[in-house]
Parts: C-alpha cells; sequence; structure tokens
C-alpha cells in the first residue's frame, strides 16, 4: 500500500496553460483504460474526474468485522438509502421533500453500505427528472469499479450481429473477430478467473484459477447438465494467481469481506480503475490527474468545428476552468456522457456536439432484473460450514433462449447469477423462527443449504427510450438534470415470465426444493448496465459514433464507454467497455501519429 501512497503524492498539478495531446472525461473502467493505453503510446493526458481521491484501503475496510463497526457497517441515523417502492411510488427528483440530511440510491441499502458512502453520490446534490429510475452513481477517483460486481463477461457475433440473427434493431459495425484480440489484451493485464465451457455464445477469456463450487452449486451443475444448459463458475475480473507487471496489485486469497453487497476490494484484487490502469498510467510520466473536476461542456474551435478541449467546474470552490486539448475522449459513463455532450451547444452544434443525427441520448437500454429463485438442498442440511464468504463471485448460467430455436413470446435472451454456501452471518438468519439455543442450531445446520439465482435479460434499444436535459431542474453546481424518458417494453415483461418459469423448471429438475419463485420485475436501472445514447454505426444519420467510437461529426471527439453499445446483450458491459476502449484508443493514437485529428 505504500507503493499506492507514493504515487499519489506524485501527482502533477495540471497546468491549464498546457494543450494536452488528450483530454479524458472520467476515470472508471473506460476513462482508466483511455489514460492507460494513450499515455503507453506516448500522448501527454489530462484525465478529469468529478469526484474526489479517496483513501480507498481506509474507506472499504475489507479487514474489519462487522462488530467493530458502530452500526455493523449500516449508514449513520440521517442518511436513507431509496427502496423499491421509493422508487416505483415516488417521482424523481427521489430526494425532493425527503427530511433526510443524506439521500442515497438503493445501493446503500445493502449490508455494508457506510463503507461506500463517499464513493457513490447523494441524490440531494446530483438530481434528475422524468420517469421512474434506480440511477446509481458514483464520483470518485475510479468511479463504480471501486465497488463494481466483478462479472466479466464477453460478448459474441449472437451479441454483434443479432440484427442478422432475429431481424430487430441494427447490427454493430463490428464483428467478433475485431474485438477478440483486445478482450485477451484485457483478460491478461487486468487477470480473470473461470473456466473454459466452450460455448459460441459466452466466448471462454484467458483465465486465471477459478472461483470454487460449491456442493449446492455442483448439484445444480449437474442438473442443469442433463438439460443440455450450463453453469459454470463466476467469470470475476479478479486476478485469483497474480499480476507480475502491476505492483499496485494483490492476488486474490478470499478474504471475508468480498461478500459485502457494498463493498469493492482494497488489497485491489478484484479490479479497480486506479490500481489496475491510472498509477501504472501516472509511472509513464504522460498523466495528470484532475479530480472534482465536474465537465459541464466540451468547447469548440470556432474556425475548424473541432473540439478544443473540456470546460470543467471545481466540485470545492465552483470555479469554472478550462483545459486545452487536441484530441477529447469522453468516458463519463453512459447516462453522464450523453448529458456532457447534450450540454456542449455551440452556434456550430447547436443541439449538442456531435449530434447531427439527433440520436445522441436515444436508444437507451440495460437488463431487466427481478425474477429468480430461492431453493433448499436438502443434503446439505447440517454439513460442516465452509468459508463461503471470500469468494469473488459464485456462479453464473449463460443465456440458453433464442439461440438456435425461437421463442414465440419474445425475442434475445437472459442469463443468470446466483450463488450458495454458508457465511459469516448466514443469510437465511432474519427469516428463521424461534430464539435461544435452537434457534441458533437450526440458522447453523440450513446456513450451507440455501441457493438463489436471479436472471439478466436484455432490454431492446429503442429510439423512443431516451434522456435530454430537464429545462429547470440543476445539480448543486448550476449544470442541467438529466430528465428519463424510459421504460420496459412488452419484449422484457414476457421475457421476465419466462426467466421465472425458467428458473423454477431448473431448480426442480435438479432435485433442489423450491422456497421462492419471484415474479416482481425490479425498476427501470436496477442492473446499473446502462448502455446506448451515443451508439456506433456505419450510417451517420442513425449512429454518432463510428465503430473507434469516434464522433461522425467531430473527427477529434471520442466517447469510449457503455455510451457507444449498440445494442445490450444480456451479459455484464464492463469487460466489453474496456475492451473496446482499448480498441478505439489505439486506433486514436495512431490517427494522432499520422496527424489526422
Amino acid at each position: 500500500m505504500t507503493l499506492i501512497r507514493l504515487v499519489r503524492q506524485a501527482q502533477p498539478e495540471a497546468d491549464l496553460k498546457t494543450v494536452y495531446d488528450a483530454v479524458v472525461v472520467g476515470s472508471g473502467a473506460a476513462g482508466g483504460m483511455a489514460a492507460h493505453v494513450l499515455t503507453a503510446r506516448g500522448m501527454k493526458v489530462l484525465l478529469l474526474e468529478a469526484g474526489k481521491k479517496l483513501n480507498i484501503e481506509k474507506e472499504l475496510k475489507s479487514m474489519e468485522w462487522p462488530y467493530d463497526h458502530p452500526r455493523r457497517g449500516q449508514m449513520a441515523p440521517g442518511s436513507h438509502a431509496l427502496s423499491l417502492n421509493e422508487y416505483t411510488i415516488r417521482q424523481p427528483p427521489y430526494a425532493k421533500g425527503m427530511n433526510f440530511n443524506h439521500v442515497y440510491s438503493y445501493v446503500q441499502g445493502w449490508g455494508g453500505a457506510d463503507y461506500s458512502k463517499n464513493i457513490v453520490v447523494d441524490e440531494r446534490d446530483h438530481p434528475y427528472t422524468g420517469t421512474s429510475y434506480a440511477w446509481v452513481r458514483a464520483r470518485a477517483l475510479g468511479g463504480k469499479t471501486n465497488i463494481w460486481g466483478r462479472l466479466a463477461l464477453r460478448l459474441s457475433d449472437y451479441d454483434f450481429k443479432a440484427k442478422a440473427h432475429d431481424g430487430y434493431g441494427e447490427d454493430w459495425p463490428i464483428a467478433y473477430k475485431d474485438i477478440a484480440p483486445y478482450y485477451d489484451k484485457v483478460d491478461l493485464y487486468l487477470g480473470i478467473s473461470g473456466v473454459k465451457e466452450n460455448l459460441p455464445h459466452l466466448p471462454d477469456s484467458l483465465f486465471q484459477r477459478p472461483v470454487r463450487l460449491t456442493a449446492a452449486e455442483m448439484k445444480l451443475r449437474a442438473g442443469l447438465k442433463k438439460m443440455g444448459r450450463v453453469l459454470t463458475p463466476y467469470r470475476a475480473g479478479v486476478t485469483t494467481d497474480g499480476l507480475k507487471h502491476n505492483k499496485y496489485r494483490s492476488r486474490c486469497y478470499g478474504r471475508g469481506a468480498c461478500n459485502r453487497r457494498v463493498g469493492g476490494c482494497d488489497i485491489h484484487a478484484a479490479f479497480d480503475s486506479p490500481t489496475g490502469l491510472i498509477y501504472p498510467a501516472m509511472e509513464t510520466g504522460k498523466l495528470t490527474l484532475r479530480t472534482n473536476a465536474i465537465a459541464r461542456e466540451i468547447t469548440v474551435d470556432r474556425n475548424t468545428g473541432k473540439a478544443s478541449g473540456v470546460s470543467f467546474i471545481d466540485a470545492e470552490t465552483g470555479k469554472t476552468y478550462e483545459a486545452k486539448a487536441r484530441v477529447v475522449v469522453v468516458a463519463a459513463s453512459t447516462l453522464e456522457s450523453a448529458r456532457l455532450l447534450l450540454l456542449s451547444k455551440s452556434e456550430k452544434y447547436p443541439n449538442g456536439i456531435g449530434n447531427s443525427s439527433n440520436h445522441v441520448g436515444h436508444n437507451f437500454c440495460e437488463h431487466v432484473m427481478g425474477p429468480g429463485v430461492t431453493g433448499l438442498v436438502k443434503d446439505q442440511i447440517g454439513k460442516p460450514r465452509t468459508n463461503d464468504d471470500g469468494r469473488p463471485g459464485s456462479f453464473y448460467v449463460p443465456r440458453f433462449r433464442n439461440l438456435t430455436d425461437k421463442h414465440a413470446d419474445f425475442i434475445r435472451g437472459y442469463g443468470f447469477e446466483g450463488g450458495s454456501g454458508t457465511q459469516m452471518f448466514p443469510g437465511n438468519a432474519n427469516e428463521t423462527t424461534g430464539f435461544g439455543q435452537g434457534y441458533k442450531k437450526a440458522v447453523r445446520e440450513y446456513a450451507g443449504a440455501f441457493i438463489e439465482m436471479g436472471a439478466f435479460g436484455e432490454v431492446l434499444s429503442r429510439y423512443e427510450n431516451y434522456v435530454d436535459l430537464d429545462p429547470e431542474v440543476k445539480d448543486k453546481w448550476g449544470v442541467s438534470a438529466l430528465r428519463f424518458h424510459y421504460k420496459f417494453g412488452d419484449n422484457e415483461h414476457k421475457m421476465a415470465k419466462d426467466m421465472a418459469a425458467t428458473a423454477q423448471e431448473m431448480f426442480e429438475a435438479a432435485g433442489i426444493e423450491i422456497i421462492d419463485v419471484n415474479r416482481t420485475v425490479l425498476t427501470e436501472g436496477w442492473s446499473i448496465h446502462e448502455l446506448g445514447t451515443a451508439r456506433m454505426g456505419n450510417d451517420p444519420k442513425t449512429s454518432v459514433l463510428n465503430q473507434f467510437q469516434q464522433s461522425h461529426d467531430v473527427k477529434n471527439l471520442f466517447v469510449v464507454d457503455g455510451s457507444s453499445h449498440v445494442s445490450a446483450s444480456c451479459q455484464n458491459p464492463t469487460w466489453t467497455i474496456m475492451a473496446l476502449a482499448w480498441r478505439s484508443c489505439d486506433h486514436l493514437a495512431d490517427e494522432f501519429k499520422k496527424g489526422n485529428l
């Protein structure tokens, strides 16, 4: 950890008189990757982050036992996490009218919320309006990579060429063969655990040591195999064997707080952008970091129409500054990037920079969540306890719908994430009846026998699902708030019904007793997998970016986060975001060297 502190102390001050080769907005998975690739290629980069540079080891405290925390990890009185009912009954901005000092998104209602309260945003300062949406945001160096769920999956041509498969939407302007070498680069540079399954619709990675499955999970895996379906160990963006090339990260050794719902990894075995990408990039001497820098506009050279830099507000002083650069790389996260493009209005770009197609903010998509199943594996009752808290994930059931067959009610597909095993605080303790010695015995005996899984399904990309700027509501810094016009459609709701039915079917086929089948569809946004809003495409009239995430309208403007995704697939997007960003920034560096930007 001493090395990390040295990097922090050595951070150079941003020189706003300098014209940088590139300015990168955002320091999460995409922004960190952009900084890594561009500095490695010799470019002088300024990285702007809206939040603070936190001492993550001090924040997360993953070696702290629950009883060492004054509230067992819960937030202090006066702080409130939004509930599912509040998202569905109230209208955003959700903090308006609430009698709390601080209001946070629903993730702060999970266990261990006090450890992430400085990473996620206070909804009072960051309002948004429009339709119901559970928007989870993090403003800190590294963004949501400080607390992400770690599932690292590849997309396939079932995703990139989905229109060719079922006729809906648009195909991506790339194929799997174009991105596969960059998936490999991300695997080797950052580390990923898993097991090869040779599935055409879920390509294998270059895996390190896999997560161990529990006995209950092995039972479900065997049952699914008979159905022609697969349960595979969680493909975690975690280095289980270590990384010799990165002194800021440690090998995973199964520590307990990995199971904390809002937690992260303060030994940095799980990937996070600062230790995985930003600190190594700073060692090149080519990277300058400016935190507390809220981007409010991409500035434009009136003579050329090209981007000239980024105007930003200091989050602590409220003062406005301008950073100048030859190339602007936007990586603020899907919704914030769309917001920044829309905010960047000028005489040259009256409806926002890069928005001649009127597609910025549109084609917004994500994953639908909620349906799932909880079961009991009876032959695990009373078995000796095992240490399952320290696993960085449990298991994943890949998509099996609409691959070789065609479902009558919906297109595309879904996968399941699940888990089982014993924990420091058994998850069944709150639901177990009784008291005293008998109660404790029942909790212990049943602790490792429960197993559950929940689905993530593809939300179709639709032009009518979009975000724009609210004409009246502004955030704490006077910047126009984002307004949502977004709802799940018939395809998502029909898919959700099938999720619940197949979840029950799979547990029954494996001989697992059904405890509960959840059929509730969670509020839009619950997946935290926002995608689209500045999609790639070959036609400038129906897309915002080309295959290298470069603006059709402004050749020195790149948007390298989830904004560019043409469709959501049903796989978690982080690994794809980084592979695409690496590919695009390689192209950017080549074009910059040629003088084409």
